[in-house]
């Protein structure tokens, strides 16, 4: 399918897109959340986006390097789905072009002792994912048909979790 939009201008979205949602991830004010994020491998052993969305929708997603100091905060990949996500799952390879996403930048490679984040929003900023927070031996630990995600409790704890696919399809929207 051909698109109207010319490479340079899908790249200026993307580019807003990824700084928008780095940096409503890092300031103080806060975008609704309803969606979350996860983590797996494919059976070739690809990194994979999962995304939960939990009622309303969600445009992209991007990695980026966690950090306290926003100007380290570096986004290291992102991605446009190429129509909303809407309720329900979705996943999409991080590592290559996946159908009904476009790859706005190419995931870098990742590195020892670096945390990443990986975080969904919306282009306007009306909705947002809980992020999941990853490392590569973190990755070292999944395996095909399990999902890393942050758990949050009644309390607001955070914590990672790896559960099958189908516990985090029906957990991740639980009280939200």
């Amino acid at each position: 399918m051909l698109s109207n939009v010319s490479r340079p201008a899908f790249r200026r979205v993307v580019g807003i897109v990824a700084a928008g949602l780095a940096v409503a991830a890092s300031t103080g004010c806060s975008v609704p959340v309803d969606a979350v994020a996860g983590i797996s491998v494919s059976d070739d052993g690809h990194l994979l986006g999962v995304m939960m969305v939990c009622g309303h929708q969600i445009d992209g997603a991007t990695v980026y390097v966690d950090s306290e100091n926003v100007n380290k905060q570096k986004t290291v990949g992102s991605w446009t789905a190429d129509r909303p996500l809407t309720a329900g799952l979705a996943t999409w390879s991080l590592q290559s072009p996946s159908a009904g996403w476009a790859v706005g930048r190419s995931l870098t490679r990742l590195t020892p002792k670096t945390t990443y984040i990986l975080y969904g929003g919306t282009e306007d900023n009306s909705w947002s994912s809980e992020s999941v927070s990853f490392g590569l031996t973190d990755l070292d630990q999944l395996s095909p048909g399990m999902v890393r995600y942050d758990d949050i409790s009644e309390d607001g704890d955070e914590s990672p979790v790896t559960v099958p696919l189908a516990e985090f399809k029906a957990r991740a929207c639980k009280d939200r």
